[in-house]
């Protein structure tokens, strides 16, 4: 993904939460990869990683926690399918504000979802 150094900048941010959305040629699975491959290009050792899609709309949702140098991060990325890879926004968010974010970001998708034990775990961590 081409925009590494506008990332870069924001993961240096002290908030836990960077919110980041951008356009993307590819599928779900190939974009979680790269997405994952940037921040790890970048210094930072992914703990967890999640990727959340619909078939209605080309749109989905990936978390990546990661660490660094004794820090942690929070890193949502919001895709949607477009012709080529192109950076949207890019937002530092504090805890409740981040927690409030990934929670509309997933009723986006599908509020069936809730009911994933994956996401039900994540809830539960705050």
């Amino acid at each position: 993904m081409e925009f590494g150094d506008e990332v870069e900048e924001y993961l240096k941010g002290d908030e836990l939460f960077t919110v980041i959305t951008f356009k993307t040629p590819y599928g779900p699975t190939e974009t979680m990869a790269r997405f994952v491959e940037l921040i790890e290009g970048l210094g930072w050792k992914v703990e967890f990683k999640a990727n959340w899609w619909t078939a209605d709309i080309p749109y989905g949702i990936i978390r990546i926690d990661a660490f660094r140098d004794g820090r942690e991060k929070i890193i949502l990325g919001k895709w949607l399918l477009g012709r080529e890879c192109t950076l949207l926004g890019i937002e530092n968010m504090p805890l409740e504000k981040g927690k409030e974010e990934f929670y509309k970001m997933i009723d986006s998708i599908t509020s069936t979802l809730i009911h994933d034990p994956a996401i039900r775990t994540m809830r539960e961590q705050y």
